[in-house]
C-alpha cells in the first residue's frame, strides 16, 4: 500500500509536545538564510573560544539532528525508532581530522559499532566517511594520478589496510557497511578503493556499499560500468544512491579552476539522474542492492510504485530507504507503518566535534528550495492537530 506522507499523527507520534515545538521553532530558524549564516559563524567563534555554549548547543540543534554523545547515549532513540518499525545506522560524525591516531580512532569506533550492529536487529547497517580512515590531500592525489612519494606510499597502505579491517569484520559478522561518498576531485580513489572491497567481500551477499551521488551528471555511467564488471566478474553491487551534498563547493571549485562542473546543469537533471539510478538499480536487482537515501516524496513514491510494479513486497531486502535523524519524519515513519525497510542515519559524537557536521546541515537546508518550509508545514498541521498552536 501507498504511504501517506501527509500523515503527521504518525509521523510524529514518537515526538512529545515539547519536541515538536523545538522542532518546529529550529526549522523556522533554518529558513531564514542570513540567520543560518551568522548563527553558524557565532557557533565557531563561541566553540573555539570555549564559551560556554555547549549546554545550549546540546539542548536545541543536537539533540534535534543527532542521537547523543556516544553510542550508549544514542540506546534509547534508537529502541524508540525500532518500536515504530524504524531502523537506525550510528554515524560518528566528528569531522575533519588530519592525523593518524585519530584516523586509527575512527577505524576503531566503526568495529566497535559493527560489533554493536551484530547484537542489535534494529541497526541493519554501519557506515563510514572515506576521509574518516585517511588524509583528504592524499585521496586527491591518488585520484589525480599523480605519483606518490615513499612517505605518502605508506600512508596510502595505511588506508588500504584500514579499509580491509573494517570491511573483512563486517563480512565475518555478516553486516553491511555503508561507504559514504565526498567531494569529486578526491572520490575516484575512494570508488576504486570500495570496488576493490565489493570484489572481495560482496560474493555471497552484499556487504560493502558506495555511495552514489546523483547530481553529478557521470554517476549514472559509473553505476552502469559498476553492473557490467560485477556480471563478469561474479560480485554484487552495494549501490546508496543520493542526490548529493557538496554541490556550491563543487561548482566553485570548477569555476575557480575552469573546468567543466561535474554537478548537473539544473535540481530537474538531478531529479531524472536519481530516479534514473533507482530505475535501473530495481531492473538488475539480482546483482544490485539498492539504498535510496534521499528526503525527496516523489521519488520515495516511485521506488514504492516501481517495487509494486516488480511484484515486491515492501519488507524485500534487497530495497531499504533513507533519512537523516531530525529529518522528513513523515516520509520516514509512514514508510515504516507500510512495512518498508527504512533507516535513519543518527549521527552522534562529542557536541564540538560534531559542529562542523550540524552547520552543514543547517546550511543544505537553507539552500534545498521547498525542503524547509515542507518540514514547517507539516510540524504546524501536526501543532493544530495537537491543539498548540494557539
Amino acid at each position: 500500500m501507498r504511504p501517506n506522507f501527509e500523515n503527521t499523527a504518525i509521523a510524529f507520534e514518537l515526538k512529545s509536545d515539547s519536541q515538536l515545538e523545538r522542532a518546529y521553532f529550529l526549522f523556522r530558524m533554518i529558513a531564514n538564510e542570513p540567520l543560518v549564516r551568522i548563527g553558524s559563524a557565532v557557533t565557531n567563534f563561541a566553540l573555539k573560544a570555549h564559551l560556554p555554549v555547549e549546554g545550549l548547543i546540546r539542548a536545541t540543534v543536537f539533540d534535534h539532528f543527532c542521537g547523543g554523545v556516544n553510542e550508549k547515549d544514542c540506546l534509547s532513540v534508537i529502541d524508540n525508532m525500532y518500536s515504530k518499525g524504524v531502523h537506525s545506522i550510528l554515524d560518528y560524525s566528528a569531522e575533519g581530522k588530519e592525523v593518524d591516531n585519530q584516523f586509527d580512532f575512527a577505524v576503531q569506533k566503526t568495529l566497535e559499532i559493527l560489533d554493536f550492529v551484530k547484537e542489535k536487529d534494529a541497526m541493519p547497517f554501519a557506515v563510514f566517511k572515506p576521509t574518516g580512515f585517511g588524509r583528504f590531500k592524499l585521496y586527491e592525489k591518488k585520484s589525480a594520478g599523480q605519483p606518490l612519494d615513499e612517505k605518502e606510499t605508506a600512508e596510502w597502505s595505511r588506508i588500504v589496510d584500514r579499509y580491509e579491517k573494517v570491511c573483512k569484520k563486517a563480512h565475518a559478522l555478516g553486516v553491511a557497511l555503508l561507504i559514504d561518498a565526498e567531494e569529486s576531485w578526491m572520490q575516484d580513489a575512494a570508488d576504486d578503493l570500495a570496488l576493490d572491497m565489493m570484489r572481495k567481500y560482496n560474493k555471497e551477499s552484499t556487504i560493502v556499499y558506495n555511495t552514489f551521488q546523483m547530481y553529478r551528471w557521470d554517476r549514472m555511467d559509473y553505476l552502469k560500468k559498476l553492473n557490467a564488471l560485477a556480471k563478469e566478474e561474479g560480485f554484487k553491487v552495494g549501490a546508496k544512491v543520493v542526490r548529493g551534498a557538496y554541490m556550491e563547493k563543487e561548482n566553485d571549485r570548477a569555476h575557480e579552476k575552469g573546468y567543466e562542473s561535474p554537478i548537473c546543469k539544473s535540481k530537474q537533471e538531478t531529479d531524472e539522474n536519481f530516479d534514473a539510478a533507482i530505475t535501473f538499480g530495481m531492473q538488475h536487482l539480482d546483482r544490485i542492492t539498492l539504498f535510496a537515501g534521499t528526503h525527496n516524496e516523489k521519488s520515495c513514491l516511485m521506488l514504492v510504485d516501481l517495487m509494486e510494479q516488480h511484484q515486491l513486497e515492501p519488507s524485500n531486502t534487497n530495497i531499504w530507504f533513507g533519512q537523516l535523524f531530525g529529518m522528513s519524519d513523515h516520509i520516514t515513519y509512514n514508510l515504516a507503518q507500510e512495512g518498508y525497510n527504512v533507516v535513519k542515519y543518527v549521527p552522534y559524537g562529542p557536541v564540538k566535534d560534531v559542529m562542523p557536521y550540524l552547520i552543514r546541515r543547517a546550511e543544505e537546508n537553507t539552500s534545498v528550495a521547498g525542503q524547509t518550509s515542507r518540514e514547517l508545514a507539516l510540524l504546524q498541521k501536526e501543532r493544530k492537530r495537537r491543539k498548540l498552536d494557539s
